[in-house]
Formats: structure tokens, C-alpha cells, sequence
């Protein structure tokens, strides 16, 4: 009678297996087919990046000429090739953060989860900056974004560069000396802890500093600068430059020296 009891428990777990198993192998079929009929990879990307602009873009933007700013263009080819992309939050943190429910629910970069006591304190012994009057009044900005690296060296760009409303210059980008290659204006300057101009001196004082929260410890890094404490943090890269580089196949960016 033990024999029998035990042979009908072994068939019924095995029973309850081969269905589990079935139940899984059927899953990761259909989740298979699904993947391979998706027209976006992993991050979420559009896999066709080179495709030509919807019909819907290409009426609205055809009749606006080459190096005229494009109100909404960028954001509506962004949405079109990552249709993750949303705007959740103002351009700068202020008081009313919580309020952003969606930042709050994506650790760095992608949001600031569990960072809130870290930017209440840093926002209470700061200032609440905002782009200039005359840049904030125009409908549409043409911006650019200059690096740090020495792929503008003997580019002359100086004066197209200088030529766009809002100039985005990062981590330590030099311009002093380099106004020829570079240009000579400073919208912002956006850094992370270990890119960052380590002299104050070198900052220019028209420009606005802008903290790139890529994980925790930088925004404990800022917290540290603004209150004078001692300073430490760790960073890799890696991820926001394939990030970077299927924008610029999208083309809602533009590399102008071929360098990321």
C-alpha cells in the first residue's frame, strides 16, 4: 500500500512538471515570435534607425528651410524612433519635484528614486536658476552640444557653433584659447563628479552649471560641493555612449566631427 501511495505522489509530480514545462516552453515561444516580429530592439530603439521621416513630419517640417530651427521637431522624431521617450520634468529640479511622479519611479539616469532627501537638501541651500528671459521668450532653441575631446582641433567651427541660441558644453570642455575650433559661447555647462572643471576659476561666469545625475553618488557629490564636505565618487560611461550614438543614426542629433 506505501509502494502504491508513493507511485501515485511520483506520477502526480511528475505530471504537475511536464505541464509546468509545457506552460514554460510555450512562453518563451510565443514571447520569441513576438521579438522577432517587433519592430524596436532591447533598449526600446526603432530597429530600422535609417528609415526615411512618416509622411505626418516630412508635410509639416518640408517647407522650413535647412538650419531653421524646427519648434517640436526633435521631440516628435525622438518619440517616432524611441517610443519610450517622454518629457515628465521641467529642465532643471526645483521644489516641486515630488510632483513628478514618473522621475520618481527610475533610479539614475533615468529618474531619481531614492534620491529625494539628497535633492531636498541640495535644493534648500541653492538657488532656483533658469535659462535666460531671452532665451526662455523663444518659441523654438537650436542647440548643440560640444565635448571635451580633441576631435574639433583644426575644425574651425568656432563661429557655427557660436551661431546656435543655446550652446551645451560638457564635463570640461576648454574654450579659452580655442575659440576658433570651439566657439566662445557657454549656454551650460552639463558634468558629472569626474568630469567636472575641478578650479572655479575656469567656469565662465555667464553660463549656468548643470549637475548630470548618472547614479547616487552624484547627487551626493553635489550635496558634498554645496556644503563644503569631503568629496569622493566612481562613474563608467559606457551606456549613455551607445545611447548617444543611436541618436545620432536616428539623426535627431547631429555629430558634426564624427567623434562619439
Amino acid at each position: 500500500m506505501g509502494l502504491l501511495v508513493f507511485m501515485r505522489n511520483l506520477l502526480l509530480a511528475l505530471c504537475l512538471f511536464l505541464v509546468l514545462g509545457f506552460l514554460y516552453y510555450s512562453a518563451w515561444k510565443l514571447h520569441l515570435l513576438r521579438w522577432e516580429d517587433s519592430k524596436y530592439d532591447k533598449l526600446g530603439f526603432l530597429l530600422n534607425l535609417d528609415s526615411k521621416l512618416p509622411p505626418e513630419l516630412a508635410s509639416k517640417y518640408a517647407n522650413i528651410s535647412e538650419g531653421v530651427c524646427k519648434p517640436g521637431y526633435a521631440s516628435a522624431l525622438m518619440t517616432l524612433i524611441f517610443p519610450k521617450f517622454s518629457k515628465p520634468a521641467p529642465m532643471f529640479l526645483d521644489d516641486s519635484f515630488r510632483k513628478w511622479a514618473r522621475i520618481r519611479d527610475f533610479v539614475p539616469p533615468f529618474g531619481i528614486k531614492g534620491q529625494d532627501n539628497l535633492i531636498k537638501a541640495i535644493l534648500s541651500a541653492t538657488k532656483d536658476y533658469r535659462l535666460t528671459p531671452a532665451l526662455d521668450s523663444l518659441s523654438c532653441r537650436r542647440c548643440i552640444i560640444v565635448g571635451n575631446g580633441g576631435v574639433l582641433a583644426n575644425k574651425s567651427l568656432g563661429l557655427k557653433i557660436d551661431d546656435y541660441d543655446v550652446v551645451v558644453r560638457l564635463n570640461s570642455a576648454p574654450v579659452k584659447g580655442f575659440e576658433k575650433d570651439v566657439g566662445g559661447k557657454t549656454t551650460l555647462r552639463i558634468t558629472y563628479p569626474e568630469g567636472a572643471i575641478q578650479k572655479m576659476e575656469q567656469y565662465e561666469k555667464d553660463s549656468l552649471f548643470v549637475l548630470a545625475g548618472f547614479k547616487w553618488q552624484d547627487f551626493k557629490w553635489l550635496k558634498y560641493i554645496v556644503y563644503k564636505e569631503k568629496v569622493s565618487w566612481t562613474h563608467n560611461i559606457q551606456r549613455e555612449k551607445e545611447f548617444l550614438r543611436k541618436l545620432v543614426k536616428a539623426r535627431v542629433i547631429t555629430d558634426l566631427t564624427s567623434g562619439i
